[in-house]
């Protein structure tokens, strides 16, 4: 696979018009022109992207900080474990976000980028005020560095990890589309599947502050998904030397083994011993999650069942719709969930 170049930062004899502009592998000028797109999605993501502002501090997170203390302890252990994994996977997409967008060669893909990378910060944010408001110090440390004494923990952390490590130790067209997959993976599945075990505590009256929270977060991870998605399709119509049937076929693997993994997790955080769900529930969940994600890319179906969402777990878009009008958890009063039309989840 050929290497890829890391764009200069200024380009005088770089490509000014727009349908010469490539993923990777462009010519690119690296000036923003918002009035000469390339990619017509990218102006509605932008706009929608922006008007996702939040800040973290702005929900009261007072009513968790006396349930917290209530929660059953296979409740409390999986909201740590599972918190805990989220602060890393936020953590890493901020620091992999710019590493991508360095050879991202159509710039008005990177002003999207740039959103993204910014985003996953704020979420990183809200989870250390979820920690600071709800825990004590020693509490918060334990959750924040619990990978170093949970080898599950630490071996998910790993192996995610180190994808995005080897696109770091080698910059080539094949490894941006692993790097780009992993990341699909990541916002697509291991997040969703985080977030409903938090919406499961929503219906049943616990922990309405970290709810909206992860509401708040869920909605740009939505973005999230739909530009990653996007740069992968993109990349197939621009370069189809890097989707042969042999490397589509290695892409599902990845996929496949994120739900895999993703359901052995499920398995050890959640089990059996939390109200409202079931293993085969989170199972039969996440194994939807894979499905969606891989036709999403046009890679077909992974696991026998199709696209429908479980009837079983109907309830998660309910909270999780980006659509929706979300209620005030203290005020009781009506608000926007977005400003501008939303990207639904078809993906």
């Amino acid at each position: 696979m050929c290497e890829l170049k890391k764009k200069p930062l200024f380009n005088a004899d770089g490509d000014t018009d727009a349908p010469s502009r490539r993923m990777i592998g462009g010519n690119t000028t690296n000036l923003n022109d918002f009035n000469n797109l390339k990619y017509p999605w990218v102006s509605d993501w932008y706009r929608q992207a922006m008007n996702n502002f939040w800040i973290p501090e702005e929900i009261n997170l007072q009513t968790d900080v006396r349930e917290y203390r209530l929660l059953s302890r296979a409740e409390r252990a999986a909201y740590d474990k599972i918190l805990s994994f989220l602060i890393f996977l936020d953590s890493v997409q901020t620091a992999n976000i710019p590493s991508v967008g360095a050879y991202i060669t159509a710039n008005e893909v990177n002003l999207c980028l740039a959103i993204h990378a910014f985003q996953e910060a704020v979420h990183s944010q809200s989870y250390s005020y979820l920690l600071d408001t709800i825990c004590s110090p020693d509490e918060r440390n334990s959750i924040l560095y619990q990978w170093k004494d949970d080898e599950r923990l630490l071996a998910r952390n790993r192996y995610i990890g180190d994808l995005y490590n080897e696109f770091q130790e080698r910059q080539t067209g094949h490894g941006l589309v692993r790097t780009a997959i992993a990341n699909y993976v990541l916002e697509g599945i291991y997040f969703y599947s985080g977030f409903m075990f938090f919406y499961n505590l929503a219906r049943n009256g616990k922990m309405s502050g970290t709810v909206q929270e992860i509401r708040y977060i869920n909605r740009d991870e939505n973005t999230h998904l739909y530009l990653f998605r996007s740069i992968i399709l993109e990349l197939r119509k621009e370069s189809p030397e890097l989707f042969t049937d042999e490397l589509v076929e290695e892409y599902r693997g990845m996929i496949r083994e994120g739900v895999e993994q993703e359901i052995a997790w499920g398995r050890y955080v959640i089990g059996d011993d939390i109200p409202g769900l079931s293993g085969e529930m989170v199972d039969e969940y996440i194994r939807y999650l894979g499905n969606l994600r891989s036709t999403g890319l046009g890679f077909g179906e992974l696991f026998p069942g199709g696209r429908a969402e479980p009837e079983s777990m109907r309830w998660v878009s309910q909270y999780s719709n980006a659509n929706l009008i979300k209620t005030d958890f203290f005020e009781a009063k009506p608000t926007a969930y977005s400003k501008s039309t939303a990207l639904e989840d078809d993906l």
